[in-house]
């Protein structure tokens, strides 16, 4: 079975050998860029399965290494931002970015991270019962990973068909922040909660409806599609 790839890019050095020190061992294959141009040229020639992107890196930031990645890629993505840049976060997320982790962080959290991440993209994503799930409005497919509003096909990426999916096998059911997180990201995830929060606003708006994925306030989601 092939390496599963990881790219890092990040313009200190210590970071992408301290990194590389730790994943190498565990079986990876790592390739690493210190530049925005070099990054997006890496991801595009070697297909990565997992991409950990700085937001802060010279001759093209992170946001807009990722805004390009999103046109023609739904590779899983880790951003990471400075502890006190807020804005970042949440810029990167609503450009597509899978998760965040903050700097400093642990080497040893990061790499959890991205393991579950891999063993959740390996493993197919969010496991369910493989027969297609058909609403009024939206039909899901878990074996192709596929979804159409009424007759059209949307593109998803793999953390929000997750969050989709989960959400639609629980059809009336109010699903919490921290159950979308353990079902999506893992029981081990370790960031801030409103990342699910963003990726809903992101499946809303490529659905096209606002009347699917109800908000139940203080508690969570609700999936509200007619069975058919």
């Amino acid at each position: 079975m092939p390496k599963e790839k990881i790219l890092l890019v990040d313009d200190e050095p210590s970071i992408l050998n301290l990194v590389t020190a730790y994943l190498q061992p565990e079986g990876y294959e790592v390739l690493t860029a210190t530049d925005g141009p070099a990054g997006l040229e890496l991801a595009r020639l070697h297909n990565p399965d997992l991409i950990v992107l700085d937001v802060m890196l010279p001759g093209m930031d992170g946001i807009e290494v990722l805004n390009r990645l999103r046109r023609e890629s739904d590779v899983y993505v880790i951003l990471l931002t400075a502890k006190t840049e807020e804005t970042d976060k949440i810029v990167g997320l609503s450009v597509g970015a899978d998760d965040y982790v903050t700097k400093p962080f642990s080497p040893r959290e990061l790499v959890a991270r991205i393991k579950a991440a891999l063993r959740r993209i390996r493993a197919g994503g969010v496991q369910s019962d493989e027969e297609e799930l058909n609403f009024e409005h939206l039909r899901i497919h878990p074996g192709s990973r596929r979804v159409w509003v009424d007759g059209e096909e949307v593109e998803l990426t793999t953390t929000e068909f997750d969050l989709l999916q989960t959400l639609a096998a629980h059809r009336g059911l109010v699903l919490s922040r921290e159950q979308l997180l353990e079902h999506v990201w893992g029981g081990n995830y370790f960031g801030e909660i409103r990342v699910v929060d963003v990726h809903i606003g992101h499946v809303r708006r490529k659905l096209g409806r606002d009347d699917l994925i109800t908000t139940v306030r203080g508690v969570g989601y609700r999936f509200e599609d007619k069975a058919v």
